[in-house]
Protein backbone atom coordinates (compact mmCIF):
# COMPACT_ATOMS: atom_id res chain seq x y z
CA UNK A 1 0.00 0.00 0.00
CA UNK A 2 1.31 3.09 -1.05
CA UNK A 3 2.38 6.29 1.61
CA UNK A 4 -1.31 8.12 -0.10
CA UNK A 5 -3.21 4.96 0.30
CA UNK A 6 -2.32 4.53 3.95
CA UNK A 7 -2.98 8.27 4.61
CA UNK A 8 -6.73 8.08 3.10
CA UNK A 9 -7.30 4.69 4.78
CA UNK A 10 -6.22 6.88 7.62
CA UNK A 11 -8.60 9.55 7.04
CA UNK A 12 -11.59 6.90 6.87
CA UNK A 13 -10.29 5.40 10.32
CA UNK A 14 -10.62 9.10 11.31
CA UNK A 15 -14.07 9.72 10.31
CA UNK A 16 -15.14 6.39 11.71
CA UNK A 17 -14.37 7.96 15.37
CA UNK A 18 -17.16 9.53 17.10
CA UNK A 19 -16.73 12.80 18.96
CA UNK A 20 -17.88 14.73 21.31
CA UNK A 21 -19.45 14.34 24.93
CA UNK A 22 -21.41 10.68 24.57
CA UNK A 23 -17.96 9.27 23.15
CA UNK A 24 -15.92 10.53 26.15
CA UNK A 25 -18.20 8.91 28.56
CA UNK A 26 -18.19 5.88 26.69
CA UNK A 27 -14.30 5.99 27.63
CA UNK A 28 -14.73 6.99 30.80
CA UNK A 29 -17.01 4.67 31.95
CA UNK A 30 -15.45 1.68 30.09
CA UNK A 31 -11.68 2.60 31.87
CA UNK A 32 -13.47 2.57 35.55
CA UNK A 33 -15.51 -0.43 34.98
CA UNK A 34 -12.01 -1.88 34.27
CA UNK A 35 -10.84 -0.48 37.53
CA UNK A 36 -13.46 -1.69 39.27
CA UNK A 37 -13.24 -5.15 38.31
CA UNK A 38 -9.62 -5.47 39.18
CA UNK A 39 -10.13 -3.32 42.55
CA UNK A 40 -13.36 -5.54 43.05
CA UNK A 41 -10.58 -9.07 42.92
CA UNK A 42 -8.06 -7.30 44.68
CA UNK A 43 -10.12 -5.77 47.68
CA UNK A 44 -12.13 -8.99 47.76
CA UNK A 45 -8.37 -11.03 47.97
CA UNK A 46 -7.67 -8.91 50.97
CA UNK A 47 -10.73 -8.83 52.87
CA UNK A 48 -11.13 -12.72 52.90
CA UNK A 49 -6.89 -12.65 54.26
CA UNK A 50 -7.82 -9.94 56.78
CA UNK A 51 -10.94 -11.89 58.09
CA UNK A 52 -9.00 -14.96 58.59
CA UNK A 53 -6.67 -13.26 61.02
CA UNK A 54 -9.62 -12.56 62.96
CA UNK A 55 -10.07 -8.54 63.66
CA UNK A 56 -12.40 -6.43 64.92
CA UNK A 57 -15.27 -6.44 62.46
CA UNK A 58 -15.04 -2.48 62.51
CA UNK A 59 -11.36 -3.17 60.75
CA UNK A 60 -13.45 -5.04 57.90
CA UNK A 61 -16.10 -2.09 57.42
CA UNK A 62 -14.52 -0.20 54.77
CA UNK A 63 -13.17 -2.72 53.01
CA UNK A 64 -16.60 -4.50 53.31
CA UNK A 65 -18.00 -1.36 51.82
CA UNK A 66 -15.65 -0.87 48.82
CA UNK A 67 -16.22 -4.61 47.59
CA UNK A 68 -19.93 -3.95 47.34
CA UNK A 69 -19.12 -0.09 45.62
CA UNK A 70 -16.95 -2.10 43.22
CA UNK A 71 -19.39 -4.79 42.82
CA UNK A 72 -21.99 -2.28 41.45
CA UNK A 73 -19.92 0.21 39.88
CA UNK A 74 -18.47 -2.72 37.47
CA UNK A 75 -21.76 -3.80 36.23
CA UNK A 76 -23.12 -0.50 36.61
CA UNK A 77 -20.06 1.66 34.47
CA UNK A 78 -20.35 -1.34 32.33
CA UNK A 79 -23.94 -0.55 30.94
CA UNK A 80 -23.06 2.70 30.74
CA UNK A 81 -20.11 1.90 28.12
CA UNK A 82 -21.72 -0.30 26.20
CA UNK A 83 -25.06 1.93 25.92
CA UNK A 84 -23.23 5.02 25.50
CA UNK A 85 -20.39 3.62 23.03
CA UNK A 86 -22.76 1.94 20.84
CA UNK A 87 -24.67 4.97 20.73
CA UNK A 88 -22.17 7.73 19.71
CA UNK A 89 -20.48 4.54 17.06
CA UNK A 90 -23.94 4.17 15.74
CA UNK A 91 -24.38 7.90 15.12
CA UNK A 92 -20.87 8.11 13.37
CA UNK A 93 -21.76 5.56 11.39
CA UNK A 94 -23.95 7.56 9.80
CA UNK A 95 -21.69 10.35 9.34
CA UNK A 96 -19.39 7.88 7.53
CA UNK A 97 -22.29 6.50 5.32
CA UNK A 98 -23.23 10.16 4.19
CA UNK A 99 -19.41 10.70 3.30
CA UNK A 100 -19.37 7.68 1.25
CA UNK A 101 -22.38 8.34 -0.47
CA UNK A 102 -21.88 11.89 -1.32
CA UNK A 103 -18.47 10.95 -2.60
CA UNK A 104 -20.05 8.16 -4.90
CA UNK A 105 -22.36 11.17 -6.04
CA UNK A 106 -19.54 12.48 -7.76
CA UNK A 107 -18.25 9.45 -9.68
CA UNK A 108 -21.87 7.81 -9.92
CA UNK A 109 -22.22 6.81 -13.32
CA UNK A 110 -19.00 7.07 -14.75
CA UNK A 111 -16.50 6.44 -12.61
CA UNK A 112 -17.54 3.01 -11.03
CA UNK A 113 -16.97 1.13 -13.78
CA UNK A 114 -13.93 -0.77 -12.21
CA UNK A 115 -16.40 -2.53 -9.44
CA UNK A 116 -18.60 -5.15 -9.47
CA UNK A 117 -22.24 -4.49 -7.94
CA UNK A 118 -21.93 -7.15 -5.64
CA UNK A 119 -18.14 -5.88 -4.55
CA UNK A 120 -19.34 -2.37 -3.81
CA UNK A 121 -22.51 -3.53 -2.30
CA UNK A 122 -20.40 -5.43 -0.02
CA UNK A 123 -17.76 -2.60 0.48
CA UNK A 124 -20.79 -0.07 1.11
CA UNK A 125 -22.70 -2.53 3.83
CA UNK A 126 -20.70 -4.88 5.23
CA UNK A 127 -17.30 -3.15 5.54
CA UNK A 128 -18.72 -0.01 6.65
CA UNK A 129 -21.00 -1.35 9.15
CA UNK A 130 -17.38 -2.70 10.37
CA UNK A 131 -15.70 0.24 11.24
CA UNK A 132 -17.66 0.93 13.85
CA UNK A 133 -15.80 -1.56 15.69
CA UNK A 134 -12.59 0.45 15.86
CA UNK A 135 -14.24 2.71 18.31
CA UNK A 136 -16.35 -0.16 20.24
CA UNK A 137 -13.68 -2.89 19.90
CA UNK A 138 -10.42 -1.22 19.83
CA UNK A 139 -10.27 2.10 21.09
CA UNK A 140 -12.25 0.89 24.22
CA UNK A 141 -11.02 -1.68 25.03
CA UNK A 142 -7.21 -0.42 24.47
CA UNK A 143 -8.25 2.80 26.55
CA UNK A 144 -9.39 0.81 29.62
CA UNK A 145 -6.84 -2.09 29.56
CA UNK A 146 -4.56 0.93 29.32
CA UNK A 147 -5.45 2.92 31.85
CA UNK A 148 -6.31 -0.58 34.38
CA UNK A 149 -2.66 -1.74 33.49
CA UNK A 150 -0.66 1.44 34.64
CA UNK A 151 -2.59 2.01 37.88
CA UNK A 152 -2.53 -1.66 38.80
CA UNK A 153 1.42 -1.55 38.40
CA UNK A 154 1.33 1.60 40.52
CA UNK A 155 -0.62 0.61 43.42
CA UNK A 156 1.22 -3.07 43.36
CA UNK A 157 4.42 -0.82 43.23
CA UNK A 158 2.90 0.95 46.80
CA UNK A 159 3.39 -2.60 48.30
CA UNK A 160 5.86 -4.72 46.52
CA UNK A 161 8.27 -3.31 44.08
CA UNK A 162 9.36 -6.88 42.80
CA UNK A 163 5.74 -7.98 42.52
CA UNK A 164 5.26 -4.65 40.55
CA UNK A 165 8.12 -5.24 38.28
CA UNK A 166 6.98 -9.14 37.94
CA UNK A 167 3.76 -8.07 37.10
CA UNK A 168 5.16 -5.22 34.23
CA UNK A 169 7.02 -8.14 32.65
CA UNK A 170 3.89 -10.44 32.46
CA UNK A 171 2.14 -7.15 31.08
CA UNK A 172 4.99 -6.30 28.35
CA UNK A 173 5.33 -10.35 27.12
CA UNK A 174 1.49 -10.16 27.13
CA UNK A 175 1.66 -7.53 24.75
CA UNK A 176 3.98 -8.61 22.63
CA UNK A 177 2.24 -11.94 22.07
CA UNK A 178 -1.04 -10.43 21.72
CA UNK A 179 0.38 -7.66 19.47
CA UNK A 180 3.57 -8.82 17.43
CA UNK A 181 2.47 -12.69 16.90
CA UNK A 182 -1.36 -11.62 16.21
CA UNK A 183 -0.16 -9.61 14.14
CA UNK A 184 2.91 -11.49 12.05
CA UNK A 185 -0.23 -14.09 11.95
CA UNK A 186 -3.29 -11.95 10.15
CA UNK A 187 -1.12 -9.47 8.18
CA UNK A 188 -2.15 -11.45 5.09
CA UNK A 189 -5.36 -12.80 5.26
CA UNK A 190 -7.84 -9.67 6.59
CA UNK A 191 -7.19 -7.69 2.81
CA UNK A 192 -7.44 -10.89 1.37
CA UNK A 193 -10.52 -12.13 2.61
CA UNK A 194 -12.33 -9.51 2.77
CA UNK A 195 -12.14 -8.93 -1.42
CA UNK A 196 -12.93 -12.85 -1.31
CA UNK A 197 -16.19 -12.03 0.52
CA UNK A 198 -16.39 -8.97 -1.81
CA UNK A 199 -16.35 -11.82 -4.96
CA UNK A 200 -18.56 -13.97 -3.32
CA UNK A 201 -21.48 -11.38 -3.20
CA UNK A 202 -20.58 -10.05 -6.88
CA UNK A 203 -20.83 -13.99 -7.87
CA UNK A 204 -24.26 -14.67 -5.79
CA UNK A 205 -26.03 -11.56 -7.28
CA UNK A 206 -24.83 -11.97 -11.11
CA UNK A 207 -26.09 -15.13 -10.74
CA UNK A 208 -29.24 -14.33 -9.30
CA UNK A 209 -29.88 -12.21 -11.54
CA UNK A 210 -29.20 -14.67 -14.75
CA UNK A 211 -30.08 -17.62 -13.18
CA UNK A 212 -32.42 -18.08 -16.26
CA UNK A 213 -29.15 -18.09 -18.13
CA UNK A 214 -27.28 -20.22 -16.65
CA UNK A 215 -30.23 -23.09 -16.61
CA UNK A 216 -31.17 -22.54 -19.95
CA UNK A 217 -27.24 -23.16 -20.94
CA UNK A 218 -27.12 -26.04 -18.20
CA UNK A 219 -23.69 -24.15 -16.43
CA UNK A 220 -25.60 -23.35 -13.14
CA UNK A 221 -24.59 -26.12 -11.31
CA UNK A 222 -20.85 -25.54 -12.75
CA UNK A 223 -21.80 -21.97 -11.32
CA UNK A 224 -22.94 -22.44 -7.91
CA UNK A 225 -19.99 -25.05 -7.14
CA UNK A 226 -17.28 -22.06 -8.11
CA UNK A 227 -19.55 -20.18 -5.66
CA UNK A 228 -19.10 -23.33 -3.10
CA UNK A 229 -15.75 -23.32 -3.58
CA UNK A 230 -14.87 -19.84 -3.02
CA UNK A 231 -17.37 -19.52 -0.51
CA UNK A 232 -15.28 -22.33 1.25
CA UNK A 233 -11.94 -20.79 1.02
CA UNK A 234 -13.17 -17.40 2.99
CA UNK A 235 -15.25 -19.35 5.62
CA UNK A 236 -11.42 -21.37 6.35
CA UNK A 237 -10.04 -18.12 6.65
CA UNK A 238 -12.35 -16.98 9.27
CA UNK A 239 -12.11 -20.23 11.19
CA UNK A 240 -7.68 -20.02 10.83
CA UNK A 241 -8.67 -16.21 12.48
CA UNK A 242 -11.31 -18.21 14.93
CA UNK A 243 -8.40 -20.48 15.94
CA UNK A 244 -6.08 -17.73 16.70
CA UNK A 245 -7.72 -15.78 18.52
CA UNK A 246 -8.28 -18.52 20.72
CA UNK A 247 -4.47 -19.24 20.78
CA UNK A 248 -3.63 -16.09 21.95
CA UNK A 249 -6.11 -15.61 24.58
CA UNK A 250 -5.06 -19.16 26.07
CA UNK A 251 -1.43 -17.54 25.75
CA UNK A 252 -2.50 -14.74 27.51
CA UNK A 253 -4.48 -16.66 30.30
CA UNK A 254 -1.01 -18.62 30.82
CA UNK A 255 1.02 -15.59 31.29
CA UNK A 256 -1.81 -14.05 34.13
CA UNK A 257 -1.42 -17.35 35.78
CA UNK A 258 2.78 -17.15 35.58
CA UNK A 259 2.19 -13.36 36.86
CA UNK A 260 0.23 -14.67 39.87
CA UNK A 261 3.33 -17.61 40.50
CA UNK A 262 5.87 -14.60 40.11
CA UNK A 263 4.07 -12.56 42.72
CA UNK A 264 3.74 -15.56 45.07
CA UNK A 265 8.01 -16.50 44.41
CA UNK A 266 8.86 -12.82 45.14
CA UNK A 267 6.85 -12.04 47.69
CA UNK A 268 6.59 -14.65 49.98
CA UNK A 269 10.21 -14.43 51.93
CA UNK A 270 8.80 -11.14 52.86
CA UNK A 271 5.73 -11.97 54.58
CA UNK A 272 8.13 -14.83 56.10
CA UNK A 273 10.59 -12.58 57.66
CA UNK A 274 7.15 -9.88 58.38
CA UNK A 275 9.10 -7.31 56.26
CA UNK A 276 5.28 -7.23 53.54
CA UNK A 277 1.61 -7.48 55.76
CA UNK A 278 0.30 -10.83 54.51
CA UNK A 279 -2.91 -9.26 53.61
CA UNK A 280 -1.66 -6.80 51.26
CA UNK A 281 0.89 -9.16 49.63
CA UNK A 282 -3.00 -11.43 48.75
CA UNK A 283 -4.05 -8.04 47.27
CA UNK A 284 -0.96 -7.96 44.70
CA UNK A 285 -1.52 -11.93 43.93
CA UNK A 286 -5.17 -11.28 42.95
CA UNK A 287 -4.78 -7.80 41.08
CA UNK A 288 -3.01 -9.89 38.01
CA UNK A 289 -5.64 -12.44 38.33
CA UNK A 290 -8.24 -9.69 37.42
CA UNK A 291 -6.09 -7.11 35.47
CA UNK A 292 -5.40 -10.31 32.67
CA UNK A 293 -9.28 -10.17 32.31
CA UNK A 294 -9.29 -6.95 31.48
CA UNK A 295 -5.88 -7.18 29.00
CA UNK A 296 -6.71 -10.22 27.21
CA UNK A 297 -8.69 -7.95 25.04
CA UNK A 298 -5.96 -6.32 23.97
CA UNK A 299 -4.60 -9.17 21.72
CA UNK A 300 -8.73 -9.41 20.02
CA UNK A 301 -8.85 -5.47 19.59
CA UNK A 302 -5.30 -5.99 17.80
CA UNK A 303 -6.98 -8.63 15.46
CA UNK A 304 -10.13 -6.43 14.84
CA UNK A 305 -8.22 -3.15 14.31
CA UNK A 306 -6.38 -5.01 11.63
CA UNK A 307 -9.71 -5.92 10.08
CA UNK A 308 -11.04 -2.80 10.82
CA UNK A 309 -8.27 -1.20 8.59
CA UNK A 310 -8.82 -3.74 5.86
CA UNK A 311 -12.26 -2.92 5.51
CA UNK A 312 -11.58 0.99 6.14
CA UNK A 313 -8.97 0.50 2.76
CA UNK A 314 -11.63 -1.13 1.02
CA UNK A 315 -14.45 1.29 1.68
CA UNK A 316 -11.52 4.04 0.70
CA UNK A 317 -11.13 2.11 -3.06
CA UNK A 318 -14.47 2.55 -3.70
CA UNK A 319 -13.70 5.62 -5.32
CA UNK A 320 -11.03 7.88 -6.24
CA UNK A 321 -9.17 9.66 -3.85
CA UNK A 322 -8.79 12.55 -6.73
CA UNK A 323 -11.97 12.96 -8.74
CA UNK A 324 -10.79 11.78 -12.44
CA UNK A 325 -10.97 15.43 -14.47
CA UNK A 326 -13.78 15.60 -16.59
CA UNK A 327 -16.49 14.56 -13.65
CA UNK A 328 -18.21 17.17 -11.62
CA UNK A 329 -17.42 17.24 -7.88
CA UNK A 330 -20.62 17.69 -5.23
CA UNK A 331 -20.09 20.25 -2.57
CA UNK A 332 -19.97 19.53 1.09
CA UNK A 333 -22.52 22.31 1.60
CA UNK A 334 -25.86 21.64 0.49
CA UNK A 335 -27.65 24.01 -2.16
CA UNK A 336 -29.50 27.27 -1.13
CA UNK A 337 -33.07 26.27 -0.62
CA UNK A 338 -34.01 29.81 -2.51
CA UNK A 339 -31.94 28.18 -5.72
CA UNK A 340 -34.15 24.80 -5.66
CA UNK A 341 -36.92 26.99 -6.03
CA UNK A 342 -37.86 27.68 -10.16
CA UNK A 343 -40.37 29.48 -11.96
CA UNK A 344 -41.39 30.13 -15.31
CA UNK A 345 -38.85 28.85 -18.32
CA UNK A 346 -35.64 28.44 -18.51
CA UNK A 347 -33.33 28.96 -21.86
CA UNK A 348 -30.58 27.05 -22.29
CA UNK A 349 -27.16 28.30 -24.33
CA UNK A 350 -24.20 26.07 -24.86
CA UNK A 351 -21.22 27.40 -27.03
CA UNK A 352 -18.49 25.71 -27.99
CA UNK A 353 -19.33 22.81 -25.47
CA UNK A 354 -17.09 19.91 -24.76
CA UNK A 355 -16.96 16.59 -22.46
CA UNK A 356 -14.35 14.55 -22.09
CA UNK A 357 -14.76 11.24 -20.01
CA UNK A 358 -12.25 10.13 -17.68
CA UNK A 359 -9.28 9.22 -19.04
CA UNK A 360 -10.38 9.32 -23.06
CA UNK A 361 -7.97 12.24 -24.74
CA UNK A 362 -10.59 12.48 -27.44
CA UNK A 363 -13.50 14.71 -26.78
CA UNK A 364 -16.92 12.52 -26.78
CA UNK A 365 -18.72 16.08 -27.34
CA UNK A 366 -16.89 18.20 -29.48
CA UNK A 367 -17.31 22.16 -29.78
CA UNK A 368 -21.26 22.01 -30.08
CA UNK A 369 -23.58 24.85 -29.46
CA UNK A 370 -27.24 25.62 -29.69
CA UNK A 371 -30.12 26.94 -27.96
CA UNK A 372 -32.83 25.75 -26.13
CA UNK A 373 -36.05 27.91 -26.29
CA UNK A 374 -38.79 27.68 -23.22
CA UNK A 375 -41.53 25.52 -24.92
CA UNK A 376 -39.59 23.65 -27.98
CA UNK A 377 -39.39 20.18 -28.44
CA UNK A 378 -35.76 19.50 -29.78
CA UNK A 379 -34.61 15.92 -31.13
CA UNK A 380 -31.00 14.76 -30.99
CA UNK A 381 -30.62 12.11 -33.49
CA UNK A 382 -27.32 10.37 -34.16
CA UNK A 383 -25.75 7.29 -34.46
CA UNK A 384 -24.90 4.75 -31.40
CA UNK A 385 -21.50 6.49 -30.03
CA UNK A 386 -21.72 9.80 -31.39
CA UNK A 387 -22.23 11.27 -27.92
CA UNK A 388 -25.68 12.10 -27.66
CA UNK A 389 -25.78 10.34 -24.17
CA UNK A 390 -22.69 12.14 -23.50
CA UNK A 391 -24.30 15.47 -23.77
CA UNK A 392 -27.19 14.63 -22.16
CA UNK A 393 -25.24 13.82 -18.74
CA UNK A 394 -23.29 17.47 -19.49
CA UNK A 395 -26.67 19.08 -19.47
CA UNK A 396 -27.45 17.50 -16.06
CA UNK A 397 -24.03 18.49 -14.80
CA UNK A 398 -22.96 14.33 -14.09
CA UNK A 399 -19.67 15.00 -16.38
CA UNK A 400 -17.78 18.50 -16.49
CA UNK A 401 -17.48 20.65 -19.88
CA UNK A 402 -15.29 22.87 -21.60
CA UNK A 403 -16.92 26.00 -23.00
CA UNK A 404 -19.98 27.59 -22.18
CA UNK A 405 -23.41 26.16 -20.71
CA UNK A 406 -25.86 28.70 -19.03
CA UNK A 407 -29.15 28.68 -18.15
CA UNK A 408 -30.84 31.17 -18.01
CA UNK A 409 -28.21 33.34 -18.56
CA UNK A 410 -26.09 31.24 -15.72
CA UNK A 411 -23.05 29.44 -16.30
CA UNK A 412 -23.76 26.08 -14.92
CA UNK A 413 -20.27 25.58 -13.72
CA UNK A 414 -20.89 28.46 -11.01
CA UNK A 415 -23.87 26.49 -9.57
CA UNK A 416 -24.77 23.78 -7.11
CA UNK A 417 -25.25 20.82 -9.12
CA UNK A 418 -28.35 20.43 -7.07
CA UNK A 419 -29.61 23.70 -8.49
CA UNK A 420 -29.11 22.31 -11.80
CA UNK A 421 -30.67 19.14 -11.81
CA UNK A 422 -33.64 21.64 -10.28
CA UNK A 423 -33.80 22.72 -13.57
CA UNK A 424 -33.49 20.33 -15.85
CA UNK A 425 -35.01 16.88 -15.27
CA UNK A 426 -33.46 13.83 -16.91
CA UNK A 427 -35.38 10.52 -17.64
CA UNK A 428 -32.91 7.98 -19.01
CA UNK A 429 -33.14 5.13 -20.61
CA UNK A 430 -33.78 2.55 -18.23
CA UNK A 431 -35.81 4.71 -15.70
CA UNK A 432 -35.51 3.31 -11.89
CA UNK A 433 -38.70 2.27 -10.39
CA UNK A 434 -38.24 1.51 -6.58
CA UNK A 435 -39.57 -1.64 -5.06
CA UNK A 436 -42.49 0.26 -3.27
CA UNK A 437 -46.25 1.43 -3.65
CA UNK A 438 -46.71 3.37 -7.09
CA UNK A 439 -47.53 5.74 -4.37
CA UNK A 440 -44.06 6.09 -3.03
CA UNK A 441 -42.30 6.18 -6.15
CA UNK A 442 -44.29 9.18 -7.19
CA UNK A 443 -44.05 11.07 -3.64
CA UNK A 444 -39.88 10.55 -4.20
CA UNK A 445 -40.54 13.44 -7.04
CA UNK A 446 -42.67 15.72 -4.75
CA UNK A 447 -43.85 14.78 -0.83
CA UNK A 448 -46.67 17.03 -0.61
CA UNK A 449 -48.34 16.07 -3.06
CA UNK A 450 -52.71 14.82 -2.47
CA UNK A 451 -53.40 11.60 -3.82
CA UNK A 452 -55.23 13.98 -5.98
CA UNK A 453 -52.46 15.62 -7.93
CA UNK A 454 -51.24 11.73 -7.93
CA UNK A 455 -53.78 10.66 -9.95
CA UNK A 456 -54.05 13.84 -12.05
CA UNK A 457 -50.25 13.12 -12.89
CA UNK A 458 -50.81 9.18 -14.03
CA UNK A 459 -53.78 10.56 -15.51
CA UNK A 460 -51.95 12.94 -17.75
CA UNK A 461 -49.50 10.14 -18.77
CA UNK A 462 -52.17 7.70 -19.56
CA UNK A 463 -52.03 5.67 -16.44
CA UNK A 464 -54.58 6.11 -14.30
CA UNK A 465 -56.86 3.09 -15.55
CA UNK A 466 -54.01 0.85 -15.17
CA UNK A 467 -53.55 2.00 -11.47
CA UNK A 468 -57.14 1.97 -10.61
CA UNK A 469 -57.41 -1.18 -12.10
CA UNK A 470 -54.40 -2.73 -9.83
CA UNK A 471 -55.97 -1.77 -6.76
CA UNK A 472 -55.08 2.14 -6.55
CA UNK A 473 -51.95 4.02 -5.40
CA UNK A 474 -51.19 1.69 -3.01
CA UNK A 475 -50.84 -1.34 -5.65
CA UNK A 476 -46.56 -2.50 -5.86
CA UNK A 477 -44.50 -2.43 -8.51
CA UNK A 478 -41.96 -5.41 -8.07
CA UNK A 479 -38.55 -5.64 -7.38
CA UNK A 480 -36.62 -2.62 -9.71
CA UNK A 481 -39.81 -2.63 -11.87
CA UNK A 482 -40.58 -6.51 -12.63
CA UNK A 483 -44.22 -5.73 -12.53
CA UNK A 484 -44.67 -3.21 -15.16
CA UNK A 485 -43.67 -3.10 -18.66
CA UNK A 486 -40.86 -0.72 -20.26
CA UNK A 487 -43.37 1.37 -21.55
CA UNK A 488 -45.37 1.91 -18.06
CA UNK A 489 -41.68 2.40 -16.40
CA UNK A 490 -41.31 5.35 -18.74
CA UNK A 491 -44.60 6.92 -18.49
CA UNK A 492 -43.87 6.50 -14.30
CA UNK A 493 -40.72 8.16 -14.89
CA UNK A 494 -42.76 10.98 -16.75
CA UNK A 495 -45.47 10.88 -14.30
CA UNK A 496 -42.33 11.96 -11.70
CA UNK A 497 -40.97 14.55 -13.62
CA UNK A 498 -44.00 16.19 -14.31
CA UNK A 499 -45.02 16.34 -10.33
CA UNK A 500 -41.59 17.87 -9.88
CA UNK A 501 -42.05 20.43 -12.30
CA UNK A 502 -38.34 21.00 -14.17
CA UNK A 503 -38.62 23.84 -16.66
CA UNK A 504 -36.48 21.82 -18.98
CA UNK A 505 -37.25 17.90 -19.35
CA UNK A 506 -34.85 15.30 -21.51
CA UNK A 507 -35.95 12.10 -22.28
CA UNK A 508 -32.80 9.75 -22.78
CA UNK A 509 -33.81 6.44 -25.82
CA UNK A 510 -37.32 6.98 -24.48
CA UNK A 511 -38.64 3.45 -26.62
CA UNK A 512 -35.72 1.48 -25.10
CA UNK A 513 -36.70 -2.11 -24.33
CA UNK A 514 -39.82 -0.89 -25.30
CA UNK A 515 -41.90 -3.16 -28.02
CA UNK A 516 -40.76 -1.60 -31.98
CA UNK A 517 -44.70 -1.82 -32.26
CA UNK A 518 -45.69 -0.16 -29.17
CA UNK A 519 -42.45 2.33 -29.46
CA UNK A 520 -43.81 5.03 -31.68
CA UNK A 521 -47.46 5.36 -29.78
CA UNK A 522 -45.41 5.51 -26.35
CA UNK A 523 -43.07 7.81 -27.95
CA UNK A 524 -45.75 10.39 -29.29
CA UNK A 525 -47.80 9.95 -25.89
CA UNK A 526 -44.42 10.99 -23.57
CA UNK A 527 -43.73 13.97 -25.81
CA UNK A 528 -47.00 15.21 -26.57
CA UNK A 529 -47.74 15.17 -23.01
CA UNK A 530 -44.23 16.80 -21.98
CA UNK A 531 -44.55 19.20 -24.40
CA UNK A 532 -48.52 20.34 -23.50
CA UNK A 533 -47.42 21.24 -20.26
CA UNK A 534 -45.14 24.62 -21.74
CA UNK A 535 -41.64 22.90 -20.82
CA UNK A 536 -38.47 22.70 -23.10
CA UNK A 537 -38.22 19.04 -24.10
CA UNK A 538 -34.95 17.47 -25.60
CA UNK A 539 -35.63 14.03 -26.98
CA UNK A 540 -32.79 11.36 -27.43
CA UNK A 541 -34.48 9.05 -29.96
CA UNK A 542 -33.21 6.20 -32.65
CA UNK A 543 -37.01 6.03 -33.35
CA UNK A 544 -38.43 8.75 -35.48
CA UNK A 545 -40.46 11.41 -33.07
CA UNK A 546 -43.82 12.69 -35.12
CA UNK A 547 -42.91 15.68 -37.21
CA UNK A 548 -45.93 17.60 -35.85
CA UNK A 549 -44.69 17.37 -32.13
CA UNK A 550 -41.34 18.80 -33.01
CA UNK A 551 -39.74 21.80 -33.66
CA UNK A 552 -36.52 21.05 -35.14
CA UNK A 553 -34.01 18.26 -35.10
CA UNK A 554 -30.07 18.47 -33.77
CA UNK A 555 -27.78 16.02 -35.35
CA UNK A 556 -24.85 14.71 -34.38
CA UNK A 557 -22.20 13.07 -35.46
CA UNK A 558 -18.77 11.51 -33.93
CA UNK A 559 -19.18 14.18 -30.86
CA UNK A 560 -20.02 17.23 -33.47
CA UNK A 561 -23.57 18.82 -34.33
CA UNK A 562 -23.86 18.61 -38.48
CA UNK A 563 -26.64 19.65 -40.65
Amino acid sequence: MSAGQEARTDSVLRLALPRGSGWAKAVAAGALSALCAVALLAASGYLITRAAEQPPILYLTLVMVGVRAFALGRATLRYVDRLAGHDASFRQLAVVRTAMYRRLASTAPGGLGTSGRGDLLTRLVTDTDRLQDLPIRVVGPLVSAGTAAVLSVVVVAIVSLPAALVLLLALVAAALVGSVVTATIARTSDQATAAERGRVADLVLDTVRTLDVFAAYGTLDERLRHIAALDARVTRAVRRRAGVESLVGALVGLLGGAAVVGILAVGAPSVVSGALDGPLWALTVFVPLALFEVVGAVPLAVLTFRRVRAAADRVERVVPAVLPAGLVAEPDEPADPASLVVEGAVPISAHDLTVRWPGDARPAVDAVSFDLHPGEVVVLQGPSGAGKSTLVQALVRFVDHDGSYTLDGVEARTMHPDAVRARVGLIEQDPFVFDQSIRQNLLFARDTATDDELLAALDRVGLRAWVVARGGLDAGVGERGALVSGGQAHRLALARALLHAFPVLVLDEPTAGIDPDLGEAVLRDLVATARGTGRTVVVVSHVPVPADLVTRTLRMQDGRLVP
